[in-house]
This record gives C-alpha cells, structure tokens and sequence, in this order.
C-alpha cells in the first residue's frame, strides 16, 4: 500500500515556486503579490489566512491584509476588491470564505477579476475550466490531480467515484477528472447525500474520492481491493483530526491512499501559491 504523501509533495512544490520567484527578483523584477482578505473574527479563517500568508512568505510572495470587522457593509467590500483589481502590484485576490451573516459571497467572488481569482472560484474560471482552457482551477481539486500526477496515479480508462458534490472540491473534480488530456478520461461518476446505494458505487470504484465531510463513513466493506483512495475529508473529532474514509479498516485493501492529516490538505496551500505565481508570470510576461 502506498501512502500518498502530500505533506511532502506541497513542501517540492513550494521549492519549486521558491527558486523561480527568486530567480526573477535577483534579475530585478518585483516579486508576485497576494492580497488576503478577511472579514469578521472567526477562529477557524484566522488560522487558515495566518498559514497561508506563511506559506506566501517561505516562496517570496509578498501578501497583501486587509483585515475588515463584520459590520462591514457589501458596497464597501466589493469596493476594496475592484481596487485591488486595479492593483499592479497585487497578481491575485484571496477572499477567505465564509464571510459574515449578510455579505453576498457570490456578488464578492463575481468582483474579483477572474485573472486574479487564484482561488479558481469566479464563474468565468469555473466555465473555462470545463470547456478545458486555461485558467484557474480551485485549488483543492488542483492539488488533488497534480498529487495523482506526481505519483503516476494515472485516471484514464478508469472508473473514478467522487463523493461529494460542492462547487469547491466535488464538481470541479469531477470535471478535472473527465477532461481529455494526460492525467483526465476517466468515467466519473459524481455521488452525493441523495445517491441510492452509495456503497455499491463506491464497490465499483478503481478511484474513489471522498469529499463528504463525514468522519470514517466509508468503511472497508465499501472499497473494491486494490482501489486507489484519495481522503479530501478534514473531520474534527474528539480523538483528533479524520478523513472520510475509516483509515484502519480500508488501508490492508487500497493500493495507495491519502492520510487526514498530511494529505489533500497542504496540497490546497500550495496550489493556491502556484496559482498565485502563475498569474504573477503571466501579468509580468516572463
């Protein structure tokens, strides 16, 4: 059985980053900029917008925080997103979600330019994303296709099950792994909280993806012997943190699988920094 390691592959990804934005400054360029919006005061993004402004600094992006209370009204929001649109020192936009009782997350995410939308999630990226151009892909899902490219995991010709159906993970991933191309062409199919049967289809699964946000639901007697499993699930529970997936009873039938912790997980940091770079590249034309 193969431990899927994105821990370690994140880490790669970030040196990789690293010495390309170090190689342009030294050559006198600016370095790629990242502004990090957060609105309110709620634990769980103030931790996740402190590990991310980290990871921008290990890779030399410089970040951009603007820290808004909740009470700030939806005009003023979206204000301060079309002045960072125009922004030439800011290459992409990051709106931390959710956002407070009475914002428009939808309206929030439309203002952000779409080649500045390093979170893949403004409608133009996500339609580009489907008819297969180029853009920006959500970063969860990203990370999930280049931890399968990576590892030489490859879809194509294969059955792949996703559980789950969010705009954020399920349905981009679904997408992403039924493209045509390299690491694409498998049979997908996209399960959910309504899907009759659930364990059969999981049973018939050479790929099955959990994104479901239920701790240790899929049990071993729902994996078919020598699947490959992918654990987007991040649980909290009482003995710590927990994939979808039931680790001991799947792990002695899967041929490779992701831990929860240290698996999809870092991997959504650091393609949101690869997004962040590609933009800077492109707007700087090297």
């Amino acid at each position: 059985m193969i431990l899927i390691d994105g821990k370690g592959t994140a880490a790669s990804i970030r040196m990789e980053l690293k010495d390309s934005v170090e190689g342009h400054v030294l050559l006198g360029r600016r370095a790629p900029g990242l502004a990090v919006i957060l609105v309110g005061d709620d634990a769980a993004s103030q931790v996740y917008v402190r590990n991310k402004e980290k990871a921008c600094a290990d890779v030399g992006i410089v970040s951009f925080p603007h820290r808004l209370p909740a009470t700030v009204s939806q005009a003023d929001l979206v204000t301060l997103i079309r002045n960072l649109n125009a922004d030439d020192a800011v290459d992409g936009i990051l709106l931390q979600l959710p956002l407070p009782a009475g914002l428009n997350s939808h309206a929030c995410l439309e203002a952000i330019d779409p080649q500045k939308d390093v979170d893949g999630f403004h409608p133009v990226n996500v339609g580009r994303m489907s008819l297969g151009l180029p853009g920006f892909a959500p970063c969860t899902p990203a990370g999930v296709m280049e931890l399968l490219r990576r590892y030489g995991l490859s879809v194509a010709g294969k059955k792949a099950v996703v559980v789950g159906r969010s705009n954020i993970v399920g349905k981009p991933l679904s997408v992403l792994l039924s493209r045509p191309g390299e690491m694409g062409n498998a049979t997908v199919v996209l399960c959910h909280s309504a899907t009759p049967n659930l364990a059969e289809e999981c049973r018939q699964a050479d790929f099955l993806f959990l994104a479901m946000g239920r701790p240790c639901c899929i049990t071993g007697d729902m994996v078919k012997p020598g699947a490959v499993i992918v654990d987007i699930g991040i649980n909290r529970t009482e003995t710590g943190l927990t994939g979808d997936a039931d680790f001991a009873s799947v792990k002695d039938k899967v041929a490779a699988i992701t831990p929860v912790p240290g698996g999809v997980g870092p991997m959504t940091i650091a393609m949101l920094l690869k997004n962040t770079v590609q933009s800077w590249q492109s707007r700087m034309q090297l």
